[in-house]
């Protein structure tokens, strides 16, 4: 992995070189091309207001719907490997199981919402990003950094948004798009949206279905399937007010070693906005999310097949109001929730409820900015905790601005965690962090970098050990620190479009029998390459993924290697509104895992697999 860690950074040198002539010459750009530039986007997720990149504070990835159109993954979680600061491990291909890693905290760590609602399983903890259908969205929003004092328990490492298709003038708009590959892939896709008379709408459904690849040397196909649905619509009034409702529901089933799941992920909600003065706008959301699951697990020498139902379903009332003071911005709100389980896990407890209030100032006071939040949150089953954040920037000119951050946040024990028969500890406090962060931003006309540096402090953190009764049950008996250096940049000229990322990682162990040892299945060195380019009619690029070794256990004993991948593609505008699109993913078809089975068996990743899809539509 040496030998791939110093082609990466080779490849990041070269990119900064390539990269240099083209910044000259953006330097010379003329104000009508500046306005086209999308290398510094507005974000809302760091500040929950519109902020350019720059102005969030925050380390900010944006992947934009071109971005999106570009590489046609098939998985979400293919669109967030090798981005800074984020690690993927999966227990195979196509809907298998995946964790988020962000800045090297855990995938309970990560707060994954959509449009605004947050989606995560209350029994296990954290999203289930392999069940999401990548075509349902149009953009993502990746901050790094705790985001406890905006969003509450969890947002530890971070917090990663995904945003729908947004509404087109006029119309109604219709989109198809068919496609298939490898492993017996197909993949299906259909939609229409329009606006008119203050009312927009979009409406899309997708199927996916594949054979799959095994997920052990030797083993069978483990097929996946995923069928979805999206109904957005909303009207704008005369005097400003708007009124809206969201739903999007995917269901389907997936095989792994030994069984197969039945699942259903669904957010929906519906909310009313109204200006209250001209500087006061007030915003009232209701919102529910389901996780469910059903596990049948075949019959073994062991014990007979069985069936176990896992239902997660969490409703929330939210109030966030937003007031301008000049240059300056206050926002502040409450929230209720409250988390429901069920299945044939007879949980102690089966609800909880969590109440908050926070808020966020945004003070401009050029060159310097301020931005300070704080979050109260009481929660029925683990009590009350406190988040808080700080951050200072400071603009050297019109290219370069400095910030500096401290920012507090938690992890909430799980259902699981607290209530698990026979094991649960409901004694368990919360996981507790301290992370400071120093950046610099450059934001030029057609290209940016970034750098950072950050430590995260965590404390009380929640771990399943075995106990003397010969059980595993969770205590708060671990400690870490996690260091880690990010640098990103990105191009957007003539017909090329490139970006880098190259991240480093220190997650440690601080206590017990394993102080000192890397965090498990964590990855401390990450490259990324994407390069694009126009070519009239023709577009061609690709992907270059490095990730470094981990440990598949805490003792760091049983060691994963390292591994590089090349995507590559091709889109062909044939006619108006019609394009075709060639994906061929993992082109070397290296054979790499980011975890092992309890065997030492490695989980096996797909090989080389080549998509063909043909779309209608804008």
């Amino acid at each position: 992995m040496k030998t791939q860690y110093h082609l990466a950074a080779q490849g990041l040198a070269a990119f900064g070189l390539a990269a240099l002539p083209l910044a000259v010459q953006a330097q010379t750009a003329t104000a009508e091309e500046t306005d086209t530039v999308a290398l510094n986007p507005m974000v809302v997720t760091a500040t929950l207001a519109p902020r350019t990149a720059d102005e969030t504070l925050s380390s900010v990835t944006v992947l934009d719907e071109a971005t999106l159109r570009r590489q046609d993954p098939t998985s979400v979680t293919d669109l967030l490997r090798g981005q800074p600061g984020v690690d993927v491990t999966t227990n195979g291909s196509f809907g298998k199981n995946s964790s988020v890693y962000l800045r090297g905290t855990g995938n309970e760590s990560a707060v994954l919402m959509i449009d605004g609602i947050r989606l995560r399983s209350a029994t296990a903890g954290g999203a289930a990003w392999h069940y999401l259908d990548p075509r349902m969205f149009e953009r993502a929003e990746i901050v790094r950094g705790p985001r406890g004092s905006l969003y509450g328990a969890d947002a530890v490492g971070g917090v990663v948004q995904l945003f729908t298709h947004e509404t087109e003038e006029g119309g109604p708009h219709p989109s198809v798009s068919v496609g298939g590959g490898s492993f017996n892939t197909q993949r299906y896709s259909a939609g229409f949206s329009g606006s008119g008379g203050g009312t927009r709408y979009s409406f899309a459904g997708s199927h996916f279905i594949t054979d799959g690849t095994p997920v052990r040397r030797d083993g069978e196909d483990k097929g996946y399937d995923n069928t979805s649905a999206l109904a957005r619509i909303a009207h704008t009034f005369d005097g400003g007010a708007e009124v809206g409702m969201l739903a999007l529901r995917g269901r389907g089933g997936n095989e792994y070693d030994g069984g197969e799941m039945d699942f259903v992920q669904q957010v929906a909600g519906v909310y009313a906005e109204l200006p209250v003065t001209e500087t006061w706008r007030s915003r009232l959301t209701l919102s529910e999310s389901r996780d469910e699951l059903d596990d049948h697990v075949e019959a073994t020498q062991w014990g007979p097949a069985s069936t176990s139902v896992f239902d997660t379903r969490t409703q929330t009332v939210r109030w966030q109001n937003t007031l301008g003071f000049g240059m300056h911005e206050l926002v502040a709100g409450a929230e209720y929730s409250e988390d429901r389980v069920s299945g044939t896990t007879d949980h102690e407890v089966s609800s909880r409820d969590n109440t908050a209030v926070f808020a966020q100032g945004l003070l401009d006071f050029s060159p310097f900015a301020v931005q300070a939040a704080l979050r109260y949150d009481d929660n029925e089953a683990y009590g009350d905790e406190v988040t808080g954040s700080l951050a200072l920037g400071y603009d050297l000119d019109g290219f370069h601005t400095l910030r500096a951050s401290y920012g507090t946040a938690f992890r909430a024990p799980t259902f699981n965690d607290l209530f698990w028969p026979n094991s649960g500890n409901p004694e368990l406090n919360p996981e507790t962090s301290e992370t400071v962060e120093v950046g610099v931003r450059g934001q030029y006309r057609r290209w940016y970098w970034d750098l950072a540096a950050y430590q995260s402090d965590l404390d009380d953190m929640i771990a399943w050990a075995p106990t003397e009764t010969g059980l595993w049950a969770p205590q708060n008996i671990a400690e870490a620190r996690i260091r880690g250096v990010e640098l990103s940049g990105g191009v957007d000229i003539d017909d090329w479009t490139l970006a880098a990322a190259l991240s480093w990682t220190d997650p440690e162990n601080r206590s017990g029998l394993n102080a000192g040892k890397r965090i498990q299945r964590r990855a401390s060195q990450s490259a990324r390459f994407d390069v694009d380019r126009e070519l009239g009619e023709w577009s061609l690029g690709g992907s270059w993924v490095l990730q470094g070794y981990r440990y598949n256990d805490a003792a760091n004993e049983n060691r994963i290697g390292g591994f590089g991948l090349v995507n590559l593609r091709a889109g062909w505008q044939f006619a108006p509104l019609w394009s075709a699109r060639l994906t061929v993913e993992n082109a070397l078809d290296k054979e790499y895992a980011t975890a092992r089975f309890a065997n030492g068996d490695d989980y096996l990743n797909a090989g080389r697999a080549a998509f063909v899809s043909v779309h209608f539509g804008q």
